[in-house]
């Protein structure tokens, strides 16, 4: 049967960040919405997370997807890792910005993501669709995202970070340019979420 005729899902391994940080998160979404008000809320349906790998993979191989992530992990604790929060950055998306928090690129950290995105390889397949996000409405930039997450947004290419939000081009230019101070933060969990809509991490299917 081929992958276009399979039931996938569209899938995010992802570290769910400490309360704080979520709370930082969350107050520059609003701030985002306030200049765009059609954008997004963070909330529990659309929670700030830090993505390891996003992939298309078939719903009859999830359980065998949870149990090798878990594998991986017990040599790997992610609540053990410091990370650091270490400035603003976008990603232009269908006309706006997507502004995001940058985390640092540390050893253990692209390890974590790398042993992962090997592990789950097996089970990763292409011709995803709309219909395997958790939103009924999906922008084509987004599943063209997880389709291609490897390897443009893997590997060497990987580039660590907590998105916060859209808006226009020219707030996200602004808050970018403002002084940002470093931080330090712990992942409070690790987890697969179905993804939603401009990557949105929209429903929890399994947490380590």
């Amino acid at each position: 049967m081929g992958a276009a005729h399979q039931d996938l899902i569209a899938i995010d391994v992802l570290l769910v960040p400490d309360r704080a940080t979520i709370d930082k998160s969350m107050s520059l979404n609003a701030q985002l919405r306030a200049n765009y008000p059609a954008g997004y809320a963070l909330d529990a349906t659309r929670i700030p997370h830090l993505t390891l790998l996003q992939r298309f993979v078939p719903a009859k191989d999830f359980e065998a997807v949870c149990a090798i992530i878990a594998n991986v992990l017990d040599d790997e604790l992610p609540t053990a890792m410091t990370l650091t929060a270490k400035g603003m950055d976008s990603v232009s998306f269908e006309g706006l910005a997507v502004a995001v928090l940058v985390v640092e690129r540390t050893p253990k950290l692209m390890r974590m993501h790398q042993e992962i995105t090997d592990a789950v390889v097996p089970f990763s397949v292409g011709g995803g669709s709309p219909a395997a996000f958790a939103d009924s409405k999906v922008a084509a930039g987004t599943v063209d995202w997880v389709e291609t997450f490897v390897p443009k947004s893997s590997g060497k290419n990987y580039q660590p970070h907590i998105t916060a939000g859209i808006a226009t081009e020219t707030f996200v230019a602004q808050l970018k340019a403002a002084p940002f101070m470093p931080f330090e933060f712990k992942a409070a969990a690790l987890a697969i979420f179905q993804i939603g809509n401009f990557g949105t991490a929209a429903r929890k299917l399994w947490e380590y």
